[in-house]
């Protein structure tokens, strides 16, 4: 084992590379007899859809460096840090190859589906952060040094085993036992999955191998020529244009429809309750994955505000805490830098909803004019008419309230105060 400036480098022979790709895709049997890891298991099309609305959601939100304005003053608030490097490197571009949305969506994709997204951050000389690179996560090991009590990252390059620098890997794990490694959730559901798979490989071969039998005829006796039957009962009855047709028989001759099982209601119900599943792994509302059923519009509002709190909150969280914590420094922290994703866009799409929340701060005044046209991603008015901040006429503070004087009121007799 040598030593590589800050990277450690020892063999590691292609079947040691094979024998690690086989551990992480983790190729293993399910009850329902099917293989389930990573790439079998996204084939699945709840899967595919639950892994699509979480990553392009999330990729989907700005994501911005801001900085807590100084309390010396009394003032309170946040600004975008726009001139700090790392403000457009998250925002729009982490290298020169990929734009913001897209390294969000794989990072995201790729702890949705493994529990872990890796990227390599690269530095200048100085130290500072030139780029962030995708790392594929079924190259990279994470684990803790006990000798050391260390986290360490270990990859592979062109045959060799490189370990790289815990302060230049942004790690962002999922669910994790030991907070090192995130647990693949195809992983934790894997016989959930299994059994998915297994309802949609058994109709594909069910369909392909032509099993599809409409009827068998029946009749006591010895059919004297039953290719001239075949023949005729297939010119007469078989093909699109010939459907429903009344069919006489004689002889004797019965005809049975053959109910095949895919027009079971079970099956049915089967992969159906499938897709249940899988939504209740990755917290996907089912109205999200085409499954309209028991959805209406009122509940379909509902569901959708829950996912924002309930499955995307966690995730921006997870997300905001580990790049606060891997790409500011200690004291770029404690000046009040920090990364926060814009959420207001999700309110993009319902445009009645925006505008009365937007329309209450304006009368609140909570916005001014000239802040609500930057969130509609308008110019500014011209002058300074749009900077001034009004409230409903009908309120008046607590301070103004409590110099009032009360009213005096005569009942007649000794003066009453009344307040």
């Amino acid at each position: 084992m040598g030593l590589f400036g800050n990277i450690i480098v020892k063999n590691y022979s292609l079947q040691d590379w094979e024998k690690d790709l086989k551990t992480s895709l983790f190729m293993r049997q399910s009850k329902a007899g099917i293989n389930v890891n990573e790439s079998t298991a996204i084939k699945m099309s709840a899967v595919l859809g639950s892994v699509l609305v979480l990553s392009q959601t999330l990729a989907s939100m700005p994501l911005i460096l801001y900085k807590d304005r100084k309390r010396g003053d009394k003032s309170s608030g946040k600004d975008r840090h726009v001139d700090h490097p790392l403000y457009d490197l998250v925002k729009t571009a982490p290298n020169d190859e990929i734009p913001a949305m897209v390294f969000k969506e794989t990072m995201m994709s790729h702890m949705t589906l493994s529990g872990n997204g890796y990227a390599q951050i690269i530095r200048s000389r100085r130290g500072d952060i030139l780029s962030l690179d995708i790392l594929p996560w079924w190259q990279m090991e994470a684990k803790r040094n006990y000798n050391t009590g260390k986290i360490e990252y270990w990859t592979n390059d062109r045959g060799k085993q490189i370990q790289l620098d815990s302060k230049n890997v942004l790690h962002i794990p999922g669910l994790s036992f030991d907070g090192v490694t995130g647990y693949s959730p195809i992983k934790m559901a894997m016989e959930a999955i299994g059994l998915g798979l297994a309802a949609e490989h058994f109709a594909g071969y069910f369909y392909s191998n032509g099993a599809n039998i409409g009827g068998v005829i029946t009749m006591p006796g010895h059919i004297q020529d039953p290719g001239s039957l075949k023949e005729e009962l297939g010119e007469k009855f078989e093909g699109l244009g010939k459907a429903h047709k009344v069919m006489f028989l004689e002889d004797g001759m019965k005809f049975e429809k053959v109910i095949m099982p895919l027009a079971e209601a079970q099956f049915l119900e089967t992969r159906k309750f499938q897709v249940e599943e899988i939504a209740r792994i990755y917290r996907v509302p089912l109205h999200l994955l085409q499954n309209l059923d028991k959805a209406t519009n009122n509940n379909i509002e509902h569901q959708s505000l829950e996912f924002v709190m309930y499955t995307m909150l966690p995730w921006f969280t997870r997300w905001e805490q580990w790049l606060n914590f891997k790409l500011l420094t200690k004291e770029e922290r404690q000046q009040g830098l920090f990364f926060e994703f814009l959420l207001t866009a999700l309110l993009r799409a319902d445009t009645a909803a925006r505008s009365k929340m937007l329309h209450e701060m304006r009368q609140d005044g909570i916005i001014n004019a000239d802040e609500w046209r930057e969130l509609e991603n308008m110019n500014p008015q011209e002058g300074e008419y749009g900077k001034t901040y009004y409230i409903n006429g009908n309120m008046i503070s607590t301070e103004t309230a409590a110099k009032q004087q009360p009213r005096q009121t005569n009942t007649g007799g000794g003066g009453k105060l009344d307040a």
